[in-house]
């Protein structure tokens, strides 16, 4: 888990998954005025896979206002770029094709910088503390996440299986607020426009999918401000 403290100068947002599409992204970026100088940029992760940007992840990883925590693609990727594809899911299947163009060198920096990313964020704010987890957050007790040995854990494990891959709490529409948190934000389960249970955020409303469009969430206030809609007519069909 990565702390963050309140950004006393600007914005934070936190914004759904992105697949590889960072030129939307940095499109919906201009045009709700996010200020690089003084904003922050929250990933609820999956920054790879299905579009045709996913080799530009670094350039973006090494932007100060811009940090990410690990979704299911990030794990696939950094798994198969170091040399241990995980036996569960094939990532070519799942938009990762474009992981066997990239050389050699560069694959292994994607693959450490994307083993590095956490399972978890909290971003503080005026009004409290904000979670951020890429799929589902495994207690009902934020106090529980906090006194997880984040270091020692093993994300195959089924902690690390849920904040990356569940979609139980959402498909349950389980209401029950995760307890000693403001709220808590996902990805992962893609949706029309942002949904709220209890207060468990998810934003993942396909901004890198044609016809679909980014949505950020304002810490602060927690305001969902949508994104322009992705007016790409196709993807390429390496990445799909």
């Amino acid at each position: 888990m990565h702390r963050f403290p309140r950004n006393v100068v600007g914005r934070d947002f936190a914004v759904g998954d992105i697949h590889g599409c960072f030129t939307a992204l940095r499109q919906a970026l201009k045009a709700i005025g996010f200020d690089e100088h003084v904003d922050r940029l929250f990933s609820v992760g999956d920054l790879v896979d299905r579009g045709p940007e996913s080799d530009q992840v670094l350039a973006w990883l090494d932007r100060p206002w811009f940090h990410a925590i690990c979704g299911n693609h990030d794990f696939l990727i950094w798994r198969a770029a170091l040399g241990d594809p995980y036996s569960e899911v094939d990532y070519r299947m799942h938009g990762g094709m474009w992981l066997d163009h990239v050389p050699d060198v560069e694959k292994t920096r994607i693959g450490e910088r994307l083993a590095a990313l956490p399972l978890a964020i909290e971003v503080e704010t005026g009004q409290g503390i904000v979670g951020i987890v890429h799929a589902d957050c495994p207690f009902d007790d934020w106090r529980d996440m906090q006194s997880v040995r984040w270091s020692e854990l093993d994300p195959t494990s089924s902690v690390g299986d849920c904040c990356l891959w569940s979609v139980e709490r959402y498909t349950r529409k389980y209401a029950g607020h995760v307890r000693n948190v403001r709220a808590v934000v996902h990805g992962h389960m893609m949706v029309p426009i942002a949904q709220v249970l209890g207060n468990v955020h998810f934003i993942d409303s396909c901004g890198w999918r044609p016809g679909g469009h980014f949505t950020f969430l304002a810490l602060d206030t927690l305001d969902t401000v949508q994104g322009p809609v992705n007016a790409t007519t196709t993807l390429s069909r390496r990445n799909r």
